[in-house]
């Protein structure tokens, strides 16, 4: 069995996906999602330009020879773009290798550790009341822990909060050949957040899992400080409390509270989170199979954690394809040491494009049993959604100055 094709299939059914299709000689196809928000036509020309053509011909059961091919064959290492081309690679071969086998991936990577995955959802709103009302919709649907955002008095639309974000789907912010900027006060922030929590436990009690996202906005004494705060509150997990690059800073936030601590939804590579991993300062690693390095890289990020008592947190927001979710759903299943998987339902068009096995059922995710990832791409409805400029927002202070988002 050899690879005969390779094909980069861009669609934008309400917001932008980069797919690559990997055929083989006897007409097993295999799908690998290479998305990057805001940059997919990046990594698009790297897979076409660059990675589809040296596929044809080599043996797709050779997954790791294939991985480290693309990764140290290429001299330049890591990165969103590299990492997202080499992840859409590697998730097709496994659903290739699925396929051939009639087993679905979690079984070739040594069965279930479980019955289910558990998965949190995202609630918001631009006040109170309104914040409740998502809370609630998300526990009707069948939601067993939820991730709070709210909006700040005095701020406009922010990440994840405010006016016509209370479902949680928000992203991508706005269309067109600019991000839209927003307004972000860091005082105002950290005054309200703790108040917020506190009224979430008086209504929904002290038993339901509450996650919260400070997305990369705070240096480490603000962050310290919050999550000394919302220590009453008992929270599952404090996001991604300080920019991800600065490794040290997750030192001094873990010398001053117990709150649990994530981050890592924009790491690339095992390099990124080794320290963080190692010497204990985070509880859980949010990295996700499309941005680092697909399900074998994945996997060794988590086998590496698992020595350390850090849980996986996989990032699984609305701008990964129903693939990565499929993807980080068979090793959610199979590994030791899973913790929690991020689940933002996909609009129901993009469901159209990407029919799929993995299902949702009493706050947990199963990958189901077809062979392979379980996904398929409708090429023909695909074609009907073509890319559309779409970018993530940026984040300026009152002054005007650039803040991390």
């Amino acid at each position: 069995m050899k690879i005969s094709d390779a094909q980069v299939i861009i669609t934008s059914p309400g917001r932008n996906f980069v797919t690559l299709m990997v055929t083989t000689d006897d007409g097993v196809t295999g799908l690998g999602d290479a998305t990057v928000n805001g940059r997919e036509l990046a990594v698009a020309s790297y897979l076409r330009d660059h990675v589809a053509p040296l596929l044809i011909g080599r043996d797709p059961h050779r997954i790791e020879d294939t991985w480290q091919y693309l990764y140290k064959g290429a001299y330049w290492r890591r990165g969103p773009v590299t990492m997202a081309a080499i992840a859409a690679v590697d998730m097709a071969l496994w659903d290739i290798k699925g396929k051939v086998a009639g087993l679905p991936v979690y079984q070739l990577l040594g069965g279930a550790s479980r019955d289910g995955v558990l998965v949190y959802c995202h609630a918001s709103g631009s006040d109170i009341p309104e914040l409740f009302d998502s809370v609630e919709r998300h526990l009707e649907l069948g939601y067993r822990a939820v991730r709070i955002q709210s909006a700040v008095p005095g701020l406009g639309k922010i990440y994840g909060a405010g006016p016509g974000v209370s479902s949680g789907r928000y992203e991508p912010a706005g269309r067109g050949a600019a991000p839209s900027e927003e307004t972000w006060d860091t005082g105002a922030y950290l005054r309200h957040i703790p108040g917020v929590f506190e009224k979430v436990r008086e209504r929904f009690g002290p038993d339901l899992p509450l996650l919260h996202d400070a997305h990369h906005r705070l240096t480490p004494i603000q962050a310290a400080r919050l999550g000394r705060d919302l220590e009453p509150y008992d929270l599952f997990w404090l996001e991604d409390v300080t920019p991800a690059e600065d490794q040290e800073a997750l030192r001094l936030v873990r010398q001053h509270t117990t709150t649990p601590l994530a981050i890592g939804e924009v790491f690339n590579s095992i390099f990124d989170c080794e320290r963080l991993i190692r010497e204990r300062l985070i509880d859980y690693i949010r990295v996700a199979a499309v941005h680092a390095g697909g399900i074998t890289h994945l996997k060794r990020i988590f086998a590496l954690a698992e020595l350390y008592g850090v849980k996986s947190g996989s990032h699984g927001p609305t701008d990964v394809s129903p693939v990565t979710m499929a993807a980080a759903t068979h090793l959610d299943l199979a590994i030791p040491n899973f913790g929690i998987q991020e689940h933002m339902r996909h609009e129901p068009l993009v469901d159209e494009v990407f029919p799929h096995a993995y299902r949702f059922d009493d706050g947990y995710l199963h990958p189901g049993d077809e062979p392979g990832l379980g996904v398929r791409i409708d090429t023909e409805r695909a074609a009907r959604y073509p890319y559309e400029p779409a970018y993530l927002p940026v984040n300026r202070l009152a002054d005007g100055t650039v803040h991390d988002w």
